[in-house]
């Protein structure tokens, strides 16, 4: 928001974001990434490196080899698990299954990181994760993969990790893990690491309920947001006179998958 003398405002509203948080996706055109057979795909090993794509982030499963974590890598697996018997007979795209795996994936991302939720929201760092192949599937596995990577499926290439990504975001982070855009305003511009020219920093972001809580829809979490990052921004920089802000806030499908947060932008290029 920019705050002039005469107490005119004016809020710069970032794009609001569509793409589902579940990581549900779509499986190529043969249905696999990476190999011939839907059935090679293997239960996961923990600590293990790949050298993913963006496109592969969508996938429903992934068999593409391991790469040794000394080497270049955009993922690694932090959590793999089995999921409980209560989605024995779930479809394998059923919503249940979906938000099972973000709240898994996102609470385990959390502690293999080493930030809160906010600092993990305001990072390039997410996750992917990944089930069996749907013969599998359908035969009764019900493994679970969780990938750390460094961008996502819109990203036109993912960050190349460190030989382990564990404990990257504790204290302060390194600006080359976290989020900020170069262009004119959030939503039309480029998500870029913050160590790079840039003029929008994802700075707080704001908890809009708990997780049992149901949707309270767009217009109240558009305000609710608007409202908390025009005082936040303004903190965060100190109380000028004169500031631009941005926000992303997200849907109810993102809501029922789990995300209960907005984000503020400030314009800033520190």
């Amino acid at each position: 928001m920019r705050r002039g003398g005469n107490g005119v405002y004016r809020w710069v509203v970032a794009a609001t974001l569509t793409a589902s948080l579940v990581g549900c996706g779509t499986t190529s055109e043969d249905g696999v990434s990476g190999g011939d057979d839907a059935e090679s795909v293997d239960t996961p090993q923990l600590g293990t490196c790949r050298a993913l794509e963006p496109e592969d982030i969508s996938l429903t499963f992934d068999d593409s080899p391991s790469v040794p974590c000394a080497g270049p890598h955009t993922a690694q697996t932090y959590a793999v698990g089995t999921m409980p018997p209560t989605f024995a007979d779930s479809a394998y795209d059923s919503p249940e299954v979906g938000a099972y795996a973000f709240e898994t994936c996102t609470a385990q991302l959390q502690k293999f990181l080493g930030g809160d939720e906010s600092v993990v929201m305001r990072s390039l760092l997410t996750w992917a994760w990944f089930r069996p192949a749907p013969e599998a599937w359908e035969a009764g596995e019900r493994w679970y993969r969780c990938d750390a990577v460094g961008g996502g499926e819109q990203s036109d290439e993912l960050l190349n990790l460190p030989e382990t990504a564990r404990g990257i975001l504790q204290g302060r982070p390194d600006d080359k893990w976290m989020a900020c855009v170069e262009g004119a305003s959030v939503d039309a511009g480029e998500k870029v690491p913050c160590s790079q020219t840039h003029d929008w920093r994802a700075v707080t972001t704001i908890k809009l309920g708990e997780p049992e809580d149901a949707y309270p829809g767009d217009r109240l979490v558009e305000t609710k947001t608007r409202n908390f990052c025009s005082d936040s921004v303004g903190a965060w920089l100190n109380y000028p006179i004169d500031f631009d802000y941005g926000f992303t806030w997200f849907h109810e499908p993102e809501w029922d998958a789990g995300n209960r947060r907005s984000i503020c932008w400030a314009k800033t290029s520190d």
